[in-house]
């Protein structure tokens, strides 16, 4: 009874009191489960032996526990040193605090968990098991801030970035939204669709501030926009250059949470490189000249396609003026190009000229229809469109797998420099 903690619960009664919330949880929802109904889960931790003291393993296993309930559920923590390896057990009730949740398990789970445990471990400095064997199955999606962002989370943000820049009407909120990569339906509900996404979300699905009708009320005046609060998504950060950052300054307080820092990052890294097979450095820096050449050419891409689209844009816009003013440049011409009656129409006639410049500039012998102009605008808007949404998604994968490049080079010249160090030390 000395290597245990609880959260929530007194250890001696825990059964009774997760037995107790079970049955509140029925009274306040009305749902029972049966023969299928869960008590309570049990993990086990373990650690490589003679690397970690009990107390460690107890707080460890604690941190493990309230990462992965989010404290949202009753918990208790037993640390054994009955075997060569410390190990933990922990046992968390089903039902949340509240009474009105279960805890939801899910395929893969044990992967999920393993990744917080993994990272717990590499900011203790323990070892952790490079390659487990892979389980069956797919994990799922974890509930906790280390999850990526849904589909709602990204759209929420896109609606707030859409209305920070003020539109002035619904359909310029519309195409502020286009341009960030989403697709709009409009009928009984307006909903969108990013480029990962396979289904159309509603607005009204959203929550209040972000229907069709509360965005409306903002863009129009009638009301401030108030962001929920959203969980970010966590990403790989560079490391904290630790030596310079103390060289302009920084006292003995910046160090620790640098130190600190850094560890979280490296963990980060570490489940980033093993979640996308990276474990090796040469397919490390195959991977980087890859996801770079790919991001490289869509922006190339793009760019082509924007200044085509322009120039098409500006053919229909000059044929349109050179048939709309067509009449009044022929009379011109037979007036003997009279002075007065260039002053009379000067913006028609100037134009006329300037259309049939642009004309001889691009050498056309015969004018394309403004339909045809029309439709190859759309066609090329419409690709440009899709490739912007693959190049949203070829830029944040080239940052995410550059920040981890740059940490294990970091990390990789740090140890080497220590190691020329030792060898040093030992010549002398």
């Amino acid at each position: 009874g000395e290597l245990i903690s609880s959260y929530e619960c007194d250890p001696l009664i825990a059964e009774q009191e997760f037995l107790f919330s079970k049955s509140q949880y029925t009274a306040l929802t009305g749902r029972t489960q049966g023969d299928k109904d869960v008590i309570a889960y049990h993990l086990r931790q373990s650690f490589k032996p003679d690397e970690i003291d009990p107390q460690t393993a107890n707080k460890i296993g604690y941190e493990l526990a309230m990462s992965l309930t989010k404290g949202k559920h009753a918990f208790i923590v037993c640390t054994h040193v009955d075997r060569k390896h410390i190990h933990s057990h922990i046992v968390f009730n089903s039902t949340a605090l509240d009474c009105t949740r279960k805890f939801r398990n899910f395929w893969g789970s044990s992967y999920a968990i393993r990744k917080i445990s993994d990272k717990l471990c590499l900011e203790n400095g323990l070892s952790i098991i490079e390659h487990p064997k892979q389980a069956k199955g797919h994990y799922g999606k974890w509930l906790g801030d280390s999850k990526p962002l849904n589909h709602s989370d990204k759209l929420w943000q896109a609606i707030d970035d859409a209305l920070a820049q003020k539109p002035k009407t619904f359909d310029e909120f519309l195409q502020l939204m286009q341009s960030s990569g989403y697709e709009a339906k409009r009928g009984a509900h307006i909903a969108f669709k990013g480029a990962e996404q396979k289904k159309f979300i509603r607005l009204r699905s959203l929550g209040a501030g972000y229907s069709e009708e509360g965005i409306g009320a903002v863009i129009s005046g009638k009301a401030t926009h108030k962001p929920i609060p959203k969980r970010q998504e966590r990403a790989v950060n560079l490391l904290v250059d630790i030596q310079a950052k103390l060289q302009q300054g920084k006292g003995a307080g910046y160090e620790q949470w640098a130190k600190i820092f850094n560890l979280k990052q490296m963990a980060s890294t570490m489940n980033y490189l093993r979640e996308h097979n990276l474990m090796d450095l040469g397919e490390l820096d195959k991977k980087a000249v890859e996801v770079t050449a790919t991001f490289d050419q869509l922006n190339s891409q793009i760019k082509s396609a924007e200044k085509h689209i322009k120039e098409v844009n500006q053919l229909k816009t000059h044929i349109i003026n050179y048939m709309k003013t067509k009449e009044v440049y022929g009379q011109y011409h037979k007036s003997g190009y009279s002075s007065k009656y260039y002053e009379q129409h000067r913006g028609d006639i100037t134009l006329h000229k300037a259309a049939r410049a642009h004309f001889d500039s691009l050498g056309l012998k015969k004018l394309p229809t403004v339909k045809s102009l029309q439709t190859e605008y759309t066609d090329l808007f419409a690709q440009n469109k899709k490739t912007y949404n693959a190049y949203h998604i070829a830029k944040k994968g080239m940052q995410e797998l550059l920040t981890a490049k740059a940490n294990v080079e970091q990390i990789l010249n740090r140890t080497h420099s220590i190691k020329r160090q030792e060898k040093t030390q030992e010549v002398r």
